[in-house]
C-alpha cells in the first residue's frame, strides 16, 4: 500500500473513529500513518508505548495537564507565577469575548485543543481580523475533539473555554524537554516560527546534535545553534516537573531570557511521528518504564 493510498485511508478512518474500540482504531490509524503494524501486547519503540499508554494508563489529573489553562496552576504551584503567561480574560464563549477590556496585543486560545489550532494571535488591535479570528476558534470548536481522533484520552473532558493571555512576541523558540520519570534527557528546539516553515533539532545536555528527526540527520556537518545561557537551568525545571511520569514532554518558551512554561505534551504528534529516526525509536522507548503508575506520584 503506497503512503498516499494510506493517508487517504487515515481520513476516513478518522471521520469514523467512533465505531472503533481504542485498540482497533489506534492499530488501524498506526499502520496507515507510519507504516508498521502496532504491537500493544509487547510495545518496544517510542511510539509503540505511547499508544500502550493512551489505552493503559489513565491518571485522573492527566486532563488538568492538558487543559491550557487548569495547568498554569500547577505550574505556578511548583514553580511559581514568574514561569506563568499572565492571563487576561476567560469566557465561556467566542461571542462573549470583549475586546475592549484586552490590551492592543494579546493571543487568545481555546483550553482543550492541540498545537495552534486553537490559537489566534493579536499584534495589534487597529489592524486585527477580529472577524476571522472568531471564525477560527469557533471552527475549532465544531472540530471532532483530540479524544476521537487520535485517543489521547486527557482530552475527552477537558472543560471548553477560550482565554486570553499576553501576547511574548514573535521571536520565540520552543524548547521541548523528552523527559522520563525526572530525567530530562535530551531538548527538541524549535526555530524559524517567524519566517513560517518551523525547523526540529535535537540536542543532548552537552548540546550536541542527535540524529533523532528528519531535520536533524539532515543537518549539515558541524551544524549547530546557539546554546541559551540558562539552558542548564531548563534541564532542571523539565526534569522536575517530569517526576513520576513514564514519559512527559516539557515545553517552555524563551523570550530574551524570560523563560515561560508553554505546556505538557503527553502523547506528542500522538506517537504517530514517522519522521523520528530509528534510533530515536528505540532508545526513548528503552527509556519509558511502562509499570510506572503516575496517580501513585501526583
Amino acid at each position: 500500500m503506497t503512503e498516499s493510498v494510506r493517508y487517504q485511508l487515515s481520513r476516513v478512518v478518522k471521520r469514523l473513529s467512533p465505531l472503533f474500540s481504542d485498540s482497533i482504531y489506534l492499530k488501524m490509524l498506526f499502520y496507515l500513518t507510519m507504516g508498521k503494524r502496532l504491537d500493544l501486547k509487547h510495545p518496544k519503540t517510542f511510539s509503540e508505548k505511547l499508544q500502550w499508554l493512551k489505552i493503559n494508563q489513565r491518571a485522573p489529573f492527566y486532563t488538568s495537564l492538558v487543559d491550557k489553562l487548569a495547568v498554569k496552576q500547577r505550574i505556578n504551584h511548583l514553580l511559581g507565577e514568574d514561569y506563568v503567561c499572565p492571563v487576561l480574560g476567560v469566557w465561556d464563549d467566542v461571542e462573549e469575548i470583549d475586546l475592549d477590556s484586552l490590551p492592543d496585543s494579546f493571543v487568545l486560545k481555546t483550553t482543550y485543543s492541540g498545537g495552534n489550532n486553537g490559537v489566534a494571535i493579536c499584534k495589534d488591535k487597529k489592524s486585527f481580523d477580529w472577524e476571522a479570528a472568531k471564525a477560527k476558534l469557533k471552527e475549532e470548536a465544531k472540530r471532532t475533539d483530540i479524544y476521537y481522533r487520535y485517543r489521547e484520552w486527557p482530552y475527552k473532558n477537558v472543560s471548553r473555554k477560550v482565554f486570553a493571555e499576553k501576547y511574548l512576541g514573535d521571536n520565540l523558540t520552543d524548547y521541548k524537554f523528552y523527559c522520563f520519570d525526572g530525567d530530562a534527557d535530551c531538548v527538541l528546539v524549535c526555530t524559524d516560527r517567524q519566517k513560517g516553515k518551523i525547523k526540529y533539532y535535537f540536542f543532548d545536555k552537552d548540546w550536541q546534535l542527535l540524529p533523532y528527526n528528519a531535520d536533524s540527520k539532515n543537518a549539515p556537518e558541524g551544524f549547530s545553534l546557539p546554546r541559551p545561557e540558562g539552558m542548564g537551568k531548563l534541564f532542571d525545571l523539565a526534569a522536575q516537573l517530569s517526576k513520576g511520569f513514564p514519559f512527559v514532554r516539557v515545553d517552555f518558551f524563551d523570550v530574551e531570557g524570560k523563560i515561560y512554561f508553554a505546556e505538557y505534551t503527553l502523547y506528542p504528534a500522538s506517537g504517530l511521528d514517522p519522521k523520528k529516526t530509528a534510533e530515536f525509536e528505540k532508545r526513548a522507548g528503552d527509556k519509558i518504564n511502562l509499570s510506572l503508575n503516575p496517580a501513585e506520584t501526583e
